[in-house]
């Protein structure tokens, strides 16, 4: 497989040999050795680089980002964040000035996110820096350095234009990086075997931590025709390569509470990669994704060569790490309703950002008056796969929506779930939780605030 990017913008042609090497090992191979390695599956955030492409420029984790991932795109390491001359960047000058750096070692990946977000204008250093871990500076200074680099003007040397690809320079190697879900649908028909890369934010653990060889894999970044979100006159086709981040940024207008939950989603680096696609097939019963997107009544599409089908969302689900998939067939696209607008997403975990949830409930209690007309509630993590309560949803409807209807249909929660124990969260807790969170919604649509971000003396 040959491959063409931007290196510090220098043209990098290469021949690939192991398409699941890391972007992290090559770099450090190649001597560029300030991209650190901590963590080796996305967490620390100290392998963190810049990536630019059509789409645009995002943060993203070297460890978990596979050398096919930069075909037609523009890398930045820290060793290309000061200019030719040796000029600072303007978040490595306040770095120093603000003493944002003690040990050093997380320090690359800070400025590399920090650098990526003045590029793109963006002053949400809370949310942007949540996937960077520092345990000596502390985020006191490192937040007062990227404030202060706000106002300075991006360096010319920063702004790449990604090398262009076309369809003739794709080809079939020890990966195959097809150029459209067309392509794509035929070679997967002929290799049923094959594993399928999208975002690589699961799948590259499976060689880092695991240590597995997977001897037959598609890269899926240049199909750009399913990584488009299409508006419809009753709702939106998310396309299965659509990245979290540009899900959630959609989702600010028609559906807010998606976007929310989809805020708490990993770290700026993971959602910049990880797509809605491998988040659905993948298949993972602590995803934040579907519990959202079944509450919402989201219908599936998949696709086998020139086939294709469609199904509740929910119904794809059939037991752990199985789902209703023929050899051959992918996650084409998502399809969302116009509107939800009794939609809310709750997450509990151990920490606020870049944490998995013990427990993920979302709920859709339509109402007409105050008798509730329709129910859909689903949870991620009591189960085995991503469910709906259908027999706490069946108490609710027809009821009133009053905190005593909530608290008769509770114990129906214990029918629809037998959670596990695990270092996450105990059965008995993660069941307590579940019922709180329908109290809450309950709470909430009564007007209190409950959002731990919102705090009152």
């Amino acid at each position: 497989m040959k491959i063409s990017f931007l290196l510090n913008g220098e043209t990098r042609e290469l021949e690939v040999t192991d398409p699941t090497q890391s972007v992290l090992d090559w770099l450090r191979a190649e001597g560029l050795t300030g991209t650190k390695e901590g963590c080796n599956e996305g967490d620390c955030g100290a392998c963190t680089v810049m990536v630019s492409d059509a789409t645009g420029t995002r943060a993203l984790n070297a460890c978990i980002l596979m050398l096919p991932h930069l075909d037609g795109c523009a890398l930045r390491t820290v060793e290309g964040v000061s200019g030719p001359d040796g000029t600072l960047h303007p978040v490595q000058k306040a770095m120093v000035e603000h003493h944002g750096s003690q040990c050093g070692f997380c320090t690359p990946g800070f400025v590399m996110s920090m650098a990526t977000a003045h590029c793109n204008h963006r002053t949400d250093h809370d949310d942007l820096l949540a996937g960077n871990l520092c345990r000596c500076t502390g985020y006191a200074p490192i937040i007062r350095a990227a404030v202060a680099a706000e106002a300075a003007p991006v360096p010319t040397w920063m702004t790449d234009a990604p090398p262009s690809k076309t369809p003739a320079e794709v080809q079939e190697g020890p990966g195959f990086l097809p150029d459209s879900a067309d392509a794509l649908a035929s070679w997967y028909l002929a290799h049923p075997q094959a594993t399928l890369i999208a975002g690589a934010t699961d799948v590259a653990l499976w060689v880092t931590k695991q240590l597995r060889e997977l001897p037959e894999v598609a890269f899926l970044r240049h199909c750009t025709d399913i990584a488009q979100i299409t508006e419809t006159e009753t709702g939106a086709e998310i396309g299965a390569m659509v990245s979290i981040a540009a899900l959630r940024q959609w989702a600010e207008g028609p559906h807010p509470a998606l976007a929310s939950l989809l805020r708490r989603f990993a770290s700026e680096q993971v959602r910049g990669a990880a797509t809605i696609g491998g988040n659905i097939a993948n298949g993972s019963p602590i995803g934040d994704g579907p519990p959202a997107l079944i509450a919402m009544g989201a219908t599936l599409r998949l696709r086998r060569g020139d086939a294709r089908r469609e199904m509740p969302l929910e119904d794809f689900f059939l037991d752990y790490r199985k789902q209703d998939r023929q050899p051959g067939e992918f996650v084409e696209a998502v399809i969302l309703p116009k509107s939800a607008p009794d939609l809310a997403c709750y997450k509990l975990s151990k920490r606020f950002d870049q944490d998995i949830s013990a427990v993920c409930g979302c709920f859709n209690i339509t109402r007409k008056g105050s008798i509730i007309e329709s129910a859909r509630v689903a949870f991620g993590g009591m189960a085995a796969t991503p469910k709906r309560a259908s027999a706490f949803e069946a108490a609710l409807i027809g009821q009133p929506f009053t905190e005593a209807t909530i608290a008769t249909a509770l114990p129906k929660l214990a029918e629809d779930f037998k959670p596990l124990s695990d270092m996450r969260a105990s059965a008995a807790y993660r069941l307590e939780a579940a019922q709180a969170m329908a109290l809450r919604y309950l709470r909430e649509a009564e007007g209190e605030l409950t959002s731990v971000l919102e705090v009152s003396a």
